[in-house]
């Protein structure tokens, strides 16, 4: 299966999540890009954030964070 441009959006979303503390999160606002504001909304739907304009990680939601950091790590890596 391969990434979609909606898995990439999603993807791209969640690591704009702060990963230093549980108390953040972060808001989309109703205004901003429509794919990020669809992104946000399939993440709430999948129960990876807390709310459908954002929120808090949920604990599936920090277990891909971490996920996604490497999968971003590696090919950073790969493009030096």
């Amino acid at each position: 299966m391969m990434f979609t441009s909606e898995t990439m959006n999603e993807l791209n979303l969640l690591l704009k999540f702060p990963d230093t503390s549980l108390m953040q999160g972060i808001k989309v606002h109703h205004d901003a890009d429509p794919e990020l504001v669809a992104a946000s909304k399939r993440l709430f739907d999948k129960g990876i954030v807390t709310l459908p304009d954002g929120g808090y990680l949920t604990d599936l939601g920090h277990d891909l964070l971490e996920h996604a950091k490497i999968i971003n790590s590696a090919f950073a890596v790969a493009t030096e």
